[in-house]
């Protein structure tokens, strides 16, 4: 485990230590604890959620008494008690979450496992060494899940497909009808079977793209909801609060506070959170890690960029208003450190991309050529000549390397030497692992590589329908979190600012006397002073940079912690730009 969930298991043991009475865990938080690969017992986790109760209670109790002036402390009770309550079904409901979310990624390997198992059982109509070489060249839950079975069904008569796919069934039945295909093509005539394998792949990809039609179809009224709801609507009832000070109702700062920076993004959380677990299947990207050499070691450039752009932003703050140098410096702070220190990730994931886009094109060369009777050897060299940009730079590497070291195919791939050694491309490695299997098959592998390329051509063309099946839903989310939504909450700022100051005729010429204006007038009407009005509702505007960057990544690609991370700091990046510049430019206008 890494030292963050080091971390949580000794909280959550520490935590659990203090609850006397006996508890009862659930069959799915067992479950879901041992998908994940926990250390927590099941009913570590529940003590642990009933003594973290009473702790939020107090901490929040004592924050909201201290940090914000004129709240009524009978009224604070009951919002502790209630985040107390959400913190508990939060700790018990949080593996289960997770186990979700982990299942949802998995399942996107799914077809790339169906077809290795296909291509093998073209070589080798063997369902147990079919199962076995997709698991081992595969990585993840799923290609585990199938190893498993596959490791206890060795001495017996089945190969550990059936009861693999019967584990999965209640995620994605399609699944269990495409491997049902693949034990039918073995029983089946010979000159059938090909078409009975081709099938099978059609059939997970034909689920995979109706999980997602429907998913997306599914999900445009709740991501509506929240566009409406959480982004548009309270943004424009910012506008409304210099009107409500000239009719004389009175908004007290503490509501004001709690509604935009406490109520609302919790709402925004638990319905991203919910549509993320509602998402069937994840199409992900390559997961780069840490010990990647082209990723430096350590936070310190992330850490050095966040101090940096702090101070910029301060700096460049304190020309705007009064209160905008800690808005400034918060999103530009944060979100400098992390896209600065998740840009290597984002490199090598652009280089995997291009490298998988001509991989089918390179394949289908090498299948050609060494069904013409050419060796594999020669054919990578060939396919390195037809091929152009990183794959063609991916062939002719690995040729390299089988003649500079006399190796074989797989050693050229995938040795500590080998072009994919760098490369964290499952996709690639798998088919490296066919090509080494073509070496040793010779020509009757040829038809076997062009099948190859055919899949990891509809392999890439189910992912391009899936993202666009939900390109419209994270496109708005999206550019709502970076763009529109700060452009309106600045805006609105200004506005209401502008609004107020012409209440009180007093004349205002710059940004900052129109902010000492807003305060001014609301003394009266209102408790919301005008340094708190900005920077509440930037700090709204930036949680919302954050959610729904994350939600829209998530249904887009899975959430990818390197992935999120770097779209987050960008976001805030943005979103911070856009709302300053937005007061300033409505502060003009208006």
């Amino acid at each position: 485990m890494t030292n963050g969930a080091d971390a949580v298991v000794r909280v959550a043991r520490t935590l659990a230590g203090w609850y006397p009475g006996d508890v009862e865990p659930t069959r799915e938080l067992h479950r879901s604890l041992a998908f994940v690969e926990s250390d927590l017992a099941g009913d570590t986790v529940v003590r642990a959620g009933y003594v973290l109760a009473p702790v939020v209670v107090v901490t929040v109790f004592a924050v909201l008494a201290l940090a914000i002036p004129g709240l009524s402390l009978p009224a604070a009770l009951p919002l502790a008690a209630g985040l107390g309550l959400c913190a508990t079904h939060v700790v018990h409901r949080l593996p289960v979450a997770a186990a979700t979310l982990r299942r949802t990624r998995s399942l996107g390997d799914a077809p790339g496992l169906v077809a290795r198992a296909a291509l093998r059982l073209r070589l080798d109509p063997s369902p147990e060494r079919a199962a076995l070489f997709a698991a081992r060249t595969g990585e993840g839950p799923l290609a585990r899940s199938l190893a498993a079975h596959v490791e206890r069904t060795r001495a017996g008569p089945t190969s550990g497909l059936g009861a693999f796919a019967a584990e999965w069934r209640t995620w994605f039945p399609a699944l269990e009808r495409s491997t049902s295909l693949l034990s039918a093509a073995v029983d089946g005539p010979t000159d059938e079977r090909d078409r009975a394998l081709d099938r099978a792949l059609e059939t997970v990809l034909d689920g995979t793209r109706s999980e997602m039609a429907d998913f997306a179809g599914a999900v445009r009224g709740p991501a509506s909801g929240i566009y409406a709801f959480g982004v548009l609507l309270p943004l424009a009832l910012v506008g409304v609060l210099p009107a409500a000070s000239a009719a004389g109702m009175s908004v007290p700062a503490a509501a004001f506070v709690l509604l935009y920076d406490v109520a609302l993004p919790g709402g925004l959380v638990v319905a991203g959170a919910w549509l993320l677990l509602q998402r069937p299947v994840a199409l992900a990207p390559a997961r780069v890690l840490a010990s990647h050499p082209d990723v430096p070691s350590g936070p310190i450039r992330g850490v050095a960029a966040g101090v940096a752009c702090a101070g910029a932003g301060a700096v460049v703050g304190g020309f705007v208003a009064p209160w905008a140098p800690p808005v400034a410096a918060a999103g530009l702070g944060v979100g400098g450190a992390l896209a600065v220190h998740y840009r290597p990730m984002a490199a090598v994931r652009k280089r995997v991309r291009r490298a998988e886009a001509g991989l089918a094109d390179a394949t289908a060369v090498v299948g050609r050529r060494v069904g013409a009777g050419e060796s594999v050897e020669t054919a990578i060299e060939s396919a390195a000549e037809a091929t152009t940009g990183p794959t063609s730079d991916l062939f002719d590497e690995a040729a390299g390397v089988q003649r500079r070291l006399r190796v074989g195919i797989d050693r050229a791939f995938l040795g500590e030497h080998g072009a994919l050694a760098d490369l964290p491309s499952p996709r690639a490695r798998a088919t490296a692992t066919l090509l080494a299997i073509a070496g040793r098959e010779g020509r009757p592998a040829g038809p076997m590589l062009v099948r190859l390329a055919d899949h990891l051509t509809e392999l890439r063309r189910v992912e391009a329908d899936a993202r666009r099946e939900l390109a419209a839903i994270t496109g708005t989310l999206t550019h709502t979190a970076a763009l529109f939504g700060p452009l309106v909450g600045g805006a609105t700022v200004a506005m209401a600012v502008q609004m107020a100051a012409a209440e009180t005729a007093r004349p205002v010429g710059s940004a900052a006397a129109a902010s000492s204006a807003f305060g001014a007038a609301s003394e009266s009407a209102t408790a919301i002073a005008p340094s708190l009005f900005g920077t509440a509702v930037g700090a709204y505007v930036l949680v919302l940079a954050v959610v729904l960057t994350v939600v829209a990544t998530g249904l887009d690609r899975g959430l990818n912690r390197s992935l999120v991370g770097y779209r987050v700091g960008l976001a805030l990046c943005s979103a911070t730009a856009a709302y300053l510049a937005a007061f300033v430019g409505a502060s003009t206008l208006f």
